[in-house]
């Protein structure tokens, strides 16, 4: 297996296990993951918060841990990178509103690149124009935005995700083994037990 070099955009108040668990499980397998922040560079942390499903009539928020960059926002060339992979929580309102990033989620669909996203992550392939005619799944809450993106919504139970082409999705961090399993499908990883 050829190792993979994925982008991976995160910013303040990202969810933290769709943050931490992908980050350290694609390392774990042999790929190299850059977690890249608009406004901040390699060395700084985004703070980030966990969200959790408590029977209330949406996910609860409590503090998680400080992530450390590992490069420079400004410095990325999407060219130079083989898959995309897009967290969930509350950092993809904002950072959708960012020109440099979404120009760079176009090139990954455009070139036909692997691209992961999952939860809130949906808001940020909605706003780069990416999801015509893609099936996606998406914190049931962002439905509305890949409606409204072309997509097509998948209401999938919150372990599962859906694979379109090479854009894996799921609604929120309960879909992992299923998310990153799908993933590493579309990569090509094999795992050999």
């Amino acid at each position: 297996m050829a190792a993979k070099t994925i982008l991976m955009p995160v910013g303040d108040f990202g969810e933290d296990y769709e943050i931490m668990v992908p980050f350290q499980a694609l390392l774990a397998v042999g790929h190299q993951v850059h977690a890249v922040c608009p406004g901040k560079k390699a060395g700084d942390f985004i703070t980030t918060a966990i969200h959790d499903f408590e029977g209330h009539q949406t996910y609860s928020e409590k503090p998680g841990h400080r992530f450390i960059l590992t490069h420079d926002f400004d410095a990325i060339h999407p060219q130079d990178y083989d898959a995309l992979l897009i967290p969930g929580g509350r950092a993809p309102e904002y950072l959708r509103l960012n020109p440099a990033l979404l120009e760079s989620v176009r090139h990954f669909a455009k070139a036909n690149k692997p691209i992961a996203a999952i939860c809130h992550g949906a808001q940020i392939l909605a706003a780069a124009g990416v999801l015509e005619g893609k099936r996606c799944s998406a914190y049931p809450a962002c439905r509305p935005e890949v409606e409204l993106g072309g997509g097509q919504y998948a209401e999938i139970d919150v372990t599962a995700a859906v694979t379109d082409g090479n854009l894996v999705t799921a609604p929120a961090w309960p879909a992992h083994p299923a998310w990153i399993a799908q993933f590493l499908k579309v990569l090509g990883t094999q795992i050999v037990l």
